[in-house]
């Protein structure tokens, strides 16, 4: 592992659209405490990322790495695909 690819951060997120070329949307989530209440609250953030073989779908669980600007919102390139989502509605479930 080179020094370059110590610092980067990582996230584990959701994959909310895939419909741009190249290009995903990952939702990631995380567990803060309320500022004033202390109750931990489910907080959200998206993240455009790049998918250069295009083999993620809606649903799939991600890992994305930061990486140098690849476009005005893209800063974050696809790592690995963790965990595929069911595909719904394919023509596998009919039988003739």
């Amino acid at each position: 592992m080179n020094e370059r690819n110590i610092s980067r951060k990582t996230r584990v997120g959701t994959v909310v659209s895939d419909r741009m070329a190249k290009t995903v949307v990952i939702k990631v989530d995380r567990m803060a405490k309320h500022s004033l209440y202390g109750k931990p609250v489910l907080r959200s953030k998206k993240f455009m990322a790049h998918d250069e073989e295009e083999t993620c779908r809606i649903g799939d669980k991600i890992r994305i790495e930061e990486t140098r600007p690849l476009s005005r919102r893209k800063r974050w390139k696809v790592v690995e695909i963790i965990e595929r989502a069911p595909v719904l509605g394919g023509s596998q479930d009919k039988e003739a």
